[in-house]
């Protein structure tokens, strides 16, 4: 079984929406002046530094379009890569791997920026007992893709989405009445609908920890914008009865002081948010 075989729906929806987008009727710049038999080479050029990222993704797609395309391997996904070096390389009809050129470039070019941001963020927590979560703030209709790069990184993936996980947020937690009523609320209506779903609640200050441990029946606690003394004392609170998450105010900068505090997870968007895509060329030869 390939392994991608467990996203096949999701990755062929993907493949048939992006060609839809960038094709349509026809690739006419190759129609135009490339034979329909004529066969040739590419390789995926480096031009940056970072960790590589979609490498098996682009290989699905090229062989998902055209089964006849050959795919030479050279660098692994999550493996440092560097200016000069080659990724793989692609042999087969010049019209089908033009075609995909773009969509295979921008596919490995966003991965390999997250994943290379991933790294970097995960690398500051050497050391720490604190794992780096990625977030819901994605890029709509490739989330799966951003959040395999978090993973390619280094990183773990949080829930995927509203259905897999209870999030109880600030909005949540004051339109529901307060900590108590939302937790209640929740438990019951995952009795109601025979759902086993993990529950985290936010908190905002530690009074709100307080409520959440009291009313019990949860998995995570969250941690929002608390400074590094307070979640510290959060922490210590909690004493490892639900797991802990850090959320809100962290960077680069502070990362490493807030897992210090001994806080199970920091949650992050900054991975998928905003980040430079890796600089990539795909090159007939």
């Amino acid at each position: 079984m390939h392994p991608l075989d467990c996203m096949n729906p999701e990755l062929d929806n993907f493949i048939a929406l992006a060609l839809r987008e960038d094709v349509r009727d026809g690739d006419h710049s190759s129609l135009a002046c490339i034979s329909e038999s004529q066969i040739g080479k590419a390789r995926l050029l480096v031009k940056d530094e970072g960790i590589l990222a979609g490498v098996q993704l682009a290989e699905y797609i090229f062989q998902k379009v055209d089964a006849e395309i050959k795919f030479n391997l050279i660098i692994k996904d999550g493996t440092p890569v560097k200016k000069g070096d080659i990724v793989f390389e692609v042999e087969g009809k010049v019209r089908t791997i033009l075609m995909l050129e773009r969509l295979v470039l921008n596919c490995i070019q966003r991965m390999s920026g997250i994943a290379t941001r991933t790294h970097r963020m995960v690398s500051l927590l050497e050391g720490a007992n604190t794992q780096l979560l990625d977030t819901r703030k994605t890029t709509p209709g490739i989330r799966f893709l951003e959040k395999w790069a978090v993973k390619i990184g280094g990183g773990v993936n949080h829930r995927f989405g509203l259905y897999d996980m209870i999030m109880l947020k600030d909005n949540h937690i004051d339109a529901a009445g307060g900590i108590t009523k939302a937790i209640q609320s929740t438990r019951e209506y995952l009795k109601s609908k025979n759902l086993n779903l993990k529950i985290e609640v936010e908190t905002r200050n530690l009074n709100e920890v307080k409520e959440a441990i009291a009313c019990g029946g949860i998995d995570r606690i969250m941690l929002d914008n608390f400074s590094p003394e307070k979640m510290q004392e959060a922490v210590a609170i909690i004493n490892k009865r639900f797991e802990t998450e850090a959320s809100g105010g962290i960077t680069e900068n502070n990362m490493r002081e807030y897992a210090q505090t001994g806080v199970d997870f920091i949650s992050s968007s900054a991975m998928t948010h905003s980040v430079k895509s890796l600089d990539l060329s795909l090159k007939i030869y």
